[in-house]
């Protein structure tokens, strides 16, 4: 593996800053929340060109060193050669001016691929063992990267299937996480727990279950008896269940004159609400406002066929109810609702850009709309296709063919929500602080 040469320069003093590292990142939904809970990204690993190109345009004015020298793409490249990390951590200290042998980095966080151990992951398997999967082993790579690494602090994430997913057929339920799990506990000197979370109780506009793993440096927290949940023992926030309706996210993006395969160019009303202002304000914070007439970025319309576009307007008028003789076999899409019952968001958003209709207009969702759902801002930009489908986006594992596109509706039903990511920064930030 090549390592790059070039020297940056103490570009920032971080002996101050709390620090991280993902690996994994995606297009960077986790680290743009770790980011605004006030976290320093010293380092990127992704492996897909186009998510990897999704998470760097979006950094390269605050955090230049990211594009210029701190990225790789395949991580068992990086762990194969253990001189990688002494490169590594000498080069942080040439260009940050601290050292990280004595102040280490704070958090590593990941969220390896799922594919293999989700709901549809799985049944895009093709029936190939699960031991079979690369991607399914990835988290060994990431456990020997915290182990090289030292970290205060490592959050560990994935989707709720890895709970109950099995390496063959016929073996034990659960067993792959028992795996995951003892592979953690084995990374010497941290206390380990894990908890299921829904990210609707952390204010976004989804149910979206996902597993989380987290280590923490035993000098750090105490060991509460044996108690594995994270969250009875502090490790991650407690739930605030402030969820909001679908309309008072979109209402602001429609576009009373919308064309088929058209886009819209431009905001056509001022926010609503201060969630829709959240989302508007200008990038990292600043305290300008997106307003009526400017610039607004992938809202781009599918081009729905006249009997699909029956079956959405008839759907938007009857509840989501579709009558038998519109019915067909490969139509799947539920219609989202403007606003929850008691209980709250129902939906996950995945990968799959035509699972939902919108729940005033006889289309699918714009990418704008599906990135509002994970909670990213508007000036967040995705790179590479809008979509694609079949093999190109699920591989064939039978035919040895693990190569993935990644458009970027898939991009963002991949990514960890952005306030989830916000609310569990916020709490680590306040233990790596000893405020907890």
């Amino acid at each position: 593996m090549a390592y790059p040469n070039k020297n940056l320069g103490s570009m920032t003093n971080l002996k101050n800053k709390l620090t991280f590292i993902d690996l994994f990142a995606g297009c960077g939904g986790l680290s743009l929340g770790i980011e605004q809970a006030g976290f320093f990204p010293l380092y990127v690993n992704e492996i897909n060109d186009d998510a990897l190109e999704t998470y760097l345009k979006n950094r390269e004015e605050e955090y230049p060193h990211l594009r210029q020298k701190y990225q790789s793409s395949d991580i068992k490249e990086v762990v194969a050669e253990e001189e990688y990390f002494e490169w590594l951590l000498d080069e942080f200290k040439n260009d940050f001016g601290r050292n990280f042998r004595k102040d280490p980095v704070d958090l590593v966080v990941g969220g390896p691929p799922c594919q293999g151990y989700s709901g549809i992951g799985i049944r895009r398997s093709y029936s190939v063992e699960k031991k079979q999967l690369p991607s399914n082993h990835l988290y060994q790579d990431m456990a020997f990267f915290v182990h090289k690494v030292n970290p205060r602090m490592f959050l560990f994430e994935n989707v709720e299937g890895l709970i109950r997913s099995r390496w063959t057929k016929d073996g034990k339920k659960g067993e792959i996480f028992e795996d995951v799990l003892k592979t953690f506990e084995g990374i010497p000197g941290y206390n380990v727990k894990f908890k299921l979370v829904r990210a609707k109780d952390y204010g976004v506009p989804q149910n979206r279950p996902r597993i989380l793993i987290i280590g923490i440096k035993k000098d750090l927290v105490s060991n509460k008896g044996d108690e594995k949940d994270a969250l009875k023992a502090e490790f991650l926030p407690e739930p605030t269940n402030d969820y909001p309706n679908i309309e008072d996210i979109f209402s602001d993006l429609i576009d009373s004159k919308f064309q088929y395969g058209g886009e819209t160019l431009t905001y056509k009303k001022d926010a609503t609400n201060p969630l829709q202002e959240e989302f508007r304000r200008n990038p990292r914070g600043k305290k300008s406002i997106s307003l009526k007439g400017d610039p607004l970025t992938e809202q781009e319309y599918s081009k729905h066929s006249e009997p699909v576009r029956e079956r959405f307007h008839h759907m938007i008028k009857n509840n989501g109810v579709i009558p038998d003789n519109l019915k067909t076999k490969k139509f799947a899409q539920r219609l989202l609702p403007s606003t929850w019952g008691k209980n709250g968001p129902t939906i996950t958003a995945c990968s799959l850009p035509d699972d939902f209709v919108h729940y005033k207009q006889a289309r699918s969702l714009t990418v704008r709309e599906w990135a509002r759902l994970q909670t990213f801002p508007d000036w967040y930009q995705f790179a590479g296709k809008r979509t694609t489908g079949g093999t190109r986006r699920a591989g064939n594992p039978r035919k040895n063919n693990f190569d993935r596109e990644v458009p970027k509706y898939t991009q963002i039903g991949n990514a960890v929500p952005v306030k989830l990511a916000f609310k569990i920064g916020k709490h680590f930030e306040s233990i790596l602080r000893g405020k907890k």
